[in-house]
């Protein structure tokens, strides 16, 4: 098929080329549905592609370009841009410092390529953050280094399954240092960031639901020292107070009931494994990651490297399908 130029420009970065991303990439970028809706650029490396794409069953060819303007007049196929940083006998499943290094060095020219403006988003394929680190580069994932490559000194992680979207006000550090991280200022700018990315998703006054730290929401300071009270509350408030539609502190163990039978379009997680489990739960393999703030799209598979199937022909390519057509999605209303 011609892809048309009128198509968003989606950059695919490979991931950790030891583990299951190039085979979901090459599966991804040469779906018809995929092809319909965007023109898909690889940022990765060709050899470990042409792999990909024997163990995958994928007859389209691996075809190299130096440029995003080059891919648009380039042959059909797999369009990379070859870094060429692998060595061709790299082993499946296994950690690597130069599969590290090179995952990162695919996010890095992607970013570069969002920041000229000469692609609308970026999708990721996994990355091993072990890997990342004896790679040389000591980040705690994805969102922290597109943050800090484009520049950007506060972004959000956004999961979406099936039935659930949350996004989260910390991350990827421990549970103590969560709760003393989260205050009014960093929560409200959460919930207006999660709002803001759902209104451009085309969800008119998106219904939000804020989860409590404590459990039963502190039950009236029983549990806890107040955290809602001095931490969440005022932030709910002052959303309100803006016309957002919000209610909070809800307790998260009725808040994400009440999210997967509809009463709400997001949830508010306070920290890492209260918006992850549940969104695991209710549908990993079409869950998608969006990383909310950056100055572009981006979204990722919500599943890792997968080392133990890698290589097999066997991993599901169903996440990172619904992760090219998110970014395309958000991409066009952004």
């Amino acid at each position: 098929m011609t892809d048309s130029p009128a198509l968003p420009v989606v950059a695919v970065t490979m991931g950790d080329g030891a583990g299951v991303g190039p085979e979901v990439t090459v599966v991804a970028v040469t779906d018809p549905q995929i092809r319909a809706i965007c023109l898909p650029v690889v940022i990765g490396d060709a050899k470990r592609l042409e792999q990909a794409a024997q163990i995958m069953h994928v007859s389209a060819p691996v075809v190299r370009v130096a440029s995003v303007d080059e891919a648009r007049n380039a042959q059909d196929g797999i369009r990379v841009i070859d870094l060429d940083l692998l060595p061709e006998d790299l082993p499946w499943g296994q950690l690597s410092a130069v599969a590290g290094d090179a995952a990162y060095q695919y996010i890095k020219v992607a970013a570069e390529l969002a920041v000229k403006g000469e692609v609308d988003a970026i999708c990721t394929a996994p990355l091993n953050k072990e890997a990342l680190h004896m790679g040389g580069h000591n980040f705690p994932g994805h969102t922290e280094m597109l943050a800090h490559l484009t520049g950007t000194p506060e972004v959000s992680m956004m999961l979406t399954a099936p039935k659930l979207r949350v996004i989260h006000v910390t991350t990827h550090i421990g549970l103590v240092d969560a709760i003393a991280k989260i205050e009014p200022g960093l929560v409200e700018r959460v919930i207006r960031r999660g709002n803001d990315a759902l209104v451009r998703a085309g969800i008119d006054h998106p219904h939000i639901g804020v989860c409590a730290i404590n459990p039963h929401a502190g039950e009236g300071g029983l549990f806890g020292h107040g955290e809602e009270a001095e931490k969440i509350t005022p932030a709910i408030m002052a959303a309100k107070a803006d016309g957002l539609n919000v209610d909070g502190p809800l307790p998260a163990d009725t808040a994400f009931y009440l999210a997967g039978r509809g009463d709400y379009d997001l949830i508010v997680a306070m920290y890492h494994d209260q918006g992850h489990g549940p969104v695991k739960v209710l549908g990993i393999e079409a869950g998608v990651n969006i990383t909310v703030g950056l100055p572009v799209i981006r979204t990722s598979v919500d599943h890792g490297t997968a080392f133990d199937i890698a290589g097999k022909g066997i991993v599901s390519p169903l996440s990172m399908l619904e992760a090219m057509r998110q970014a395309v999605m958000l991409a066009s209303r952004h």
